[in-house]
C-alpha cells in the first residue's frame, strides 16, 4: 500500500464525493452522488485498514477502540476539510467510514433553503427538529441555522454533539460546543448541564433516547430555542417516535408539551439529481392551531391532511409538494420522484394537476 488516509481523503474531495470507506478485502471506496465507486487499487489488507484507521487515533481513542469496538471521532485536515469517521470491526478487522465536513458553513441562501427557515431562526423559544435518514444532510442544514443565528442575534449558543461536526467562530453571538466523551460523557448530562449555562439556543446532535428527548422538550417549553435531529423519513413519524419513546401513562403529558413547544419539523432526503450532483427534497410542517390540536389529541393520522391546507400562509409543504418543485426545476426525474416518494398516488395527481405531466402516458418511456 503505497498512500495514506489524507491522500485518500483529497481523492475523495477532488471527486466531489461524500464518504470514504475503508474495509478488508476490498480496494477503498468513495461515495459520489448517493453510489459506492472503488478506487483502482488492490484490496486492502487488514494490516493496511489498520494503518489507515489508526493513523488519525490519539493513544486513548486507541484504547477505546479497541476496548468498546468502535469509535466516532471528528478531525480536520489541513487546508482539506473537516472529517467525521466511525471506526469499527467487522469480522475481527478493522473498518471505516469517513464522511467530509466542509471546513466552510453553508449559508442558508446557499443551501437554498426555504425563507421559512430563516424566520425560524428568529423564534426566541421552542423545538426546532431536523429529520431524514442518515446522509441526507442534517448536519449541513443545522449548522447554517447556527451559523445564521450566529451572526444574527446577541446569544449564546451551546451545541452538544457526538462528535463535534461544523465548527463555529462566535460573532455576534457566543458559542460553545461540548462534545460527548471529551467534554461531557452524555447527551443527558450535557443538557442538565446546559441549563445551567445561560443559553439561548440549544443544539441537541442527537435525541437517542428518553431522557434526553424529556430534557430536550422541557428545554424548549422553558425558554430555550432548541434544535435537535432524529433518524426519522418524515414529519409525522418523527412526532410518533418522540411520542412512542416514553411509557403509556407519559405520553399524554408528552403530546401536550410538544403541542404547545414544537415550532417546525423538517424532514429532508438528498437525492440524485438529473446530470449530476444531489438535490435536497424537503418536507416542513409547521405547526398551526389545528396541527396542535390534533398532536394534543393523539390525532397524528389527520396531520398530513391538515399540512395540505393553508401553506400559502405558514410556509408548509409536503415531501410529494416538494418532488413536484424538483421536477418542475429539472433537478428530479420524474421516475426518480415516483421511486423515491410514499405516496405515490397522490404524486400522481400532484404532478398531472401542476405540471401536466400524466405518468400514466409516460409508462415504458423510461
Amino acid at each position: 500500500m503505497s498512500y495514506t488516509l489524507p491522500q485518500l481523503l483529497k481523492s475523495l474531495v477532488d471527486q466531489g464525493g461524500s464518504d470514504l470507506h475503508i474495509s478488508e478485502n476490498s480496494p477503498p471506496r468513495l461515495r459520489i452522488d448517493g453510489l459506492l465507486y472503488p478506487l483502482d487499487v488492490s484490496p486492502l489488507t487488514n494490516a493496511d485498514t489498520i494503518k489507515l484507521c489508526y493513523s488519525v487515533l490519539t493513544e486513548d481513542q486507541k484504547k477505546y477502540f479497541e476496548e468498546n469496538f468502535e469509535i466516532d471521532l471528528a478531525f480536520t485536515v489541513n487546508g482539506l476539510a473537516r472529517f467525521r469517521a466511525n471506526i469499527f470491526y467487522q469480522k475481527g478487522s478493522v473498518a471505516g467510514a469517513f464522511r467530509i465536513i466542509p471546513l466552510k458553513v453553508m449559508t442558508l441562501k446557499e443551501l437554498n433553503l426555504p425563507v421559512i427557515v430563516e424566520n425560524l431562526c428568529s423564534r426566541p423559544r421552542g423545538l426546532i427538529l431536523v429529520t431524514g435518514p442518515t446522509g441526507s444532510g442534517k448536519s449541513t442544514t443545522l449548522a447554517a441555522m447556527i451559523d445564521f443565528i450566529n451572526q444574527t442575534r446577541s446569544d449564546h449558543i451551546v451545541t452538544i454533539e457526538d462528535p463535534i461536526e461544523f465548527q463555529h467562530q462566535s460573532k455576534m453571538s457566543l458559542v460553545n460546543q461540548r462534545e460527548v466523551g471529551p467534554d461531557t460523557k452524555a447527551f443527558s448530562n450535557a443538557l442538565k448541564s446546559a441549563l445551567r449555562q445561560d443559553p439561548d439556543v440549544i443544539l441537541v446532535g442527537e435525541m437517542r433516547d428518553l431522557e434526553t428527548i424529556s430534557l430536550a422538550l422541557t428545554a424548549a417549553e422553558t425558554g430555550h430555542l432548541v434544535f435537535a435531529t432524529l433518524h426519522t423519513n418524515s414529519c409525522v413519524a418523527s412526532l410518533n417516535r418522540i411520542i412512542d419513546a416514553f411509557p403509556a401513562d407519559r405520553q399524554s403529558q408528552i403530546r401536550a408539551q410538544l403541542a404547545f413547544s414544537l415550532q417546525a419539523t423538517f424532514s429532508q432526503a438528498l437525492l440524485p439529481a438529473q446530470g449530476g450532483g444531489r438535490c435536497l427534497a424537503l418536507e416542513i410542517m409547521i405547526p398551526n392551531s389545528g396541527i396542535r390540536n390534533l398532536i394534543r389529541d393523539d390525532k397524528f393520522h389527520q396531520i398530513y391532511s391538515a399540512m395540505q391546507t393553508g401553506q400559502d400562509k405558514s410556509g408548509m409543504q409536503t415531501f410529494n409538494q416538494s418532488l413536484v418543485d424538483l421536477v418542475e426545476q429539472k433537478k428530479l426525474g420524474v421516475y426518480d420522484a415516483l421511486d423515491i416518494s410514499g405516496e405515490r398516488q397522490e404524486l400522481e395527481m400532484l404532478l398531472a394537476n401542476k405540471l401536466g405531466i400524466k405518468v400514466s402516458s409516460i409508462v415504458g418511456k423510461k
